[in-house]
């Protein structure tokens, strides 16, 4: 096992992954089955491809000491990336951050996993959300999403720095936006290879 990656040696993506530094601070809460038993966690490899981010797991993080810390600094301004009726679009709406370090907290978990921690940790109550647009279909071909606008974790996070990027609130280079991707494609790439390997089975009727 590759224990930083998390994956077998064979099919470790460390050589893809380029670190990233950027003004925001990502936090991402993941949930303990993407941390246990989904080897393809893509919340992983977004936390190893940005030097500014912050990995924790657990379902609730009401009492979490390092949540609340980034949560209570006055120098902070947190939102949470999850889409909702209230919550701000950032494709139409600039963050007004007013001098504070942007923060954004990232649920990576299943949709129907997502819903606890959000109902659960109570000091993510009042941070405001925050959403985007977009009409990409997922990458993610061997996995099954609720709906077709749906992305992953790694996307959805290079989606918002790229309007971020566009807004001026982050100066990363297009190299490096366009590189952000590449172990999650990799991953695909040896997922799909792999799967179109396995030996078809047929019924005694075909």
């Amino acid at each position: 096992m590759c224990y930083k990656c998390n994956r077998p040696q064979i099919a470790c993506l460390c050589s893809h992954i380029t670190p990233i530094k950027t003004k925001t601070l990502f936090v991402i809460l993941m949930h303990p089955k993407e941390y246990k038993y989904i080897k393809n966690n893509t919340g992983r490899l977004t936390h190893l491809s940005l030097e500014n981010s912050k990995l924790f797991v657990a379902v609730d993080f009401s009492n979490h000491s390092h949540v609340n810390d980034i949560i209570n600094d006055k120098n902070n301004h947190c939102v949470i990336l999850y889409p909702s009726n209230d919550s701000l679009c950032i494709n139409e709406e600039k963050l007004q951050l007013e001098g504070k370090n942007l923060v954004i907290f990232i649920i990576d978990a299943t949709w129907d996993s997502a819903k606890p921690i959000l109902r659960l940790s109570k000091n993510l109550h009042d941070l405001s959300r925050i959403s985007f647009t977009h009409t990409k279909t997922s990458a993610y071909s061997f996995k099954r999403q609720p709906f077709k606008e749906a992305l992953s974790t790694m996307e959805s996070t290079g989606c918002v720095l790229d309007i971020l990027k566009k807004q001026n609130l982050e100066t990363i280079s297009s190299d490096e936006l366009d590189n952000f991707l590449n172990p999650f494609n990799e991953m695909i790439k040896y997922q799909m290879e792999y799967v179109n390997s396995q030996p078809r089975f047929r019924s005694g009727n075909d």
